[in-house]
């Protein structure tokens, strides 16, 4: 008992990692003042020639400081703004690597498993032995569902997409726990570092039973229940595939397989679910509806569809004898070429790498998918191409992640729902970190006002001709409303003229 409480408050501990300010950061040391090492710039607006000279901390300027020469920056997309300060995921497109709290990728797919990996995001070391145990029996203890949510997945109409079940799932969980709804319980309930962890246990441990539920509900299967004796993954694999076998135990090197390809999708900086992630938690929202909104950015077909979008032009391309023809296509901006390039990579992918071994390893025990000599061949001929290696376009991670998934038997839209399980542990590992960070503000970003100056109210008789701005209003109609509208005007018509006979036959 001795030991199992000495494990626990080091959890606790090793929750909360000091946050440094960014001004404290920022500030430089009196020794390097003394050095003239402080770095600076300075800036002017030339239409009031005003001046200021800011501080420069790892590349960047406080937006604020523009303010003091009568500025604002403009950046649709944060394409060149860093709204946060982290220690989670490091990223250097440039050189083309990833890190976990400092540690490669490739030595984290390797060498470690995804629980192991979640604990090291989520409290910022890796866990001993005996804080791994704890944490490992802590989560697939959390994996079963109150009997409510399962009736609530089976309301779904049967053919519902797997990601709007589960992330309506996720969001309607939180209603089941009124006591972690800072809405309900005060601002301050998650200052306790217990109650934060007692909905990061709940969050990752649900996640893969609502996801198989899922995919169970598709194929008009009954649900599974969790099975604690198996590895995260292979539990997932079990409540997805289980029939009536009393013995029934999912393959290892497939959930192996599927346990690297989490740890890759883990986490990977302020990608945009990520930062919906911290925006939504900004306003001090729950972590099952913050986490339900940061599931729906990445539901997004520009976020975690993309390997879907692979899969789908692979088989367009349909051989290996028509890459050629499809490259040119690219080369001429008819086709897109699906899961090459990225905003941060230069180089080529780090995780891209390790999931074209994975691949292999798959189709090793599935057996091969015509789809991998497409990709194989597409892959050599574009890296080989200067049109390619002069615009920086590499491999990245969707690539060959889709032909994985499709391999071993799972249908395409259930492959968002598949990075969704990992990249939770990313998205509460952020919502952590947001919480303790003292410069935490509610995200409000400004605008560029484009719109009508100011104007009298007109009322509705004034308003005779309709504005040429004003949005179209046209809807589609299906053919069945076609068919009914059709029937209606018909009545109509038919009660008009009826009307009109019986008023002369009247007269």
């Amino acid at each position: 008992k001795r030991d199992l409480a000495a494990i626990k408050a080091s959890l606790l501990q090793a929750a909360r990692p000091r946050p440094i300010p960014l001004d404290e950061m920022s500030a430089p040391s009196e020794e390097k003042r003394q050095a003239g090492e402080e770095h600076t710039v300075t800036l002017t607006n030339n239409s009031t020639g005003k001046s200021v000279t800011v501080p420069i901390h790892h590349g960047t300027i406080r937006a604020p400081d523009l303010l003091k020469i009568g500025l604002r920056s403009y950046d649709p997309g944060f394409k060149n703004t860093a709204f946060a300060t982290s220690r989670i995921t490091m990223v250097d497109g440039d050189a083309g690597k990833l890190a976990y709290r400092g540690y490669p990728i490739e030595e984290l797919a390797e060498r470690s498993n995804f629980l192991e990996v979640a604990f090291l995001l989520l409290n910022g070391e890796l866990p001993t032995k005996a804080q791994n145990k704890v944490w490992v029996d802590q989560v697939m203890s959390h994996t079963c569902l109150h009997t409510n949510v399962s009736t609530l997945m089976q309301s779904f109409r049967y053919d519902a997409h797997p990601m709007g079940m589960v992330l309506s799932t996720i969001a309607a969980l939180g209603t089941f726990y009124p006591e972690a709804n800072p809405a309900l319980a005060g601002n301050d309930v998650f200052d306790s570092v217990q109650m934060r962890n007692k909905q990061i246990l709940r969050i990752i441990g649900k996640l893969p039973t609502i996801a198989a539920c899922a995919y169970r509900h598709r194929i008009g299967r009954p649900y599974n229940m969790p099975a604690h004796n198996l590895s995260y993954t292979e539990n997932f694999l079990y409540m997805m595939d289980r029939l009536d076998e009393s013995d029934y135990r999912p393959h290892p090197g497939l959930a192996r397989a599927l346990d690297q390809l989490f740890i890759l999708h883990a986490d990977h900086e302020l990608n945009c679910s990520t930062a919906a992630m911290r925006h939504i938690s900004s306003a001090g929202t729950d972590p099952y509806t913050s986490v339900a909104g940061a599931m729906a950015a990445l539901y997004g077909p520009l976020h975690g569809g993309a390997n879907e979008a692979v899969l789908r032009m692979l088989e367009g391309i349909g051989s290996v004898e028509k890459v050629p023809e499809f490259i040119e296509k690219v080369k001429a901006r008819k086709v897109k070429l699906m899961g090459w390039g990225h905003r941060l990579y230069k180089n080529y992918d780090p995780r891209a790498r390790i999931i074209r071994k994975i691949a292999y390893e798959v189709f090793d025990i599935v057996g091969d998918d015509p789809l991998i000599a497409v990709a194989v061949e597409l892959e050599r001929l574009a890296l080989h191409d200067p049109y390619f290696t002069s615009r920086k376009l590499y491999p990245n991670v969707d690539f060959f992640s889709g032909l994985i998934y499709k391999a071993i038997g799972l249908p395409t839209d259930m492959f968002p729902v598949l990075f969704a399980i990992p990249r939770a542990v990313g998205w509460l590992a952020h919502w952590i970190e947001h919480m303790d960070d003292p410069e935490t503000k509610i995200a409000r970003p400004r605008q560029i006002y484009a719109g009508a100056p100011l104007r009298e109210f007109k009322p509705m008789s004034r308003r005779t001709d309709a504005s040429a701005s004003t949005r179209d209003q046209s809807i589609y109609t299906s053919r069945s409303n076609v068919r009914r509208n059709i029937s209606s005007r018909l009545c109509s018509i038919q009660d008009a003229a009826d009307l009109l006979l019986y008023a002369t036959a009247s007269s």
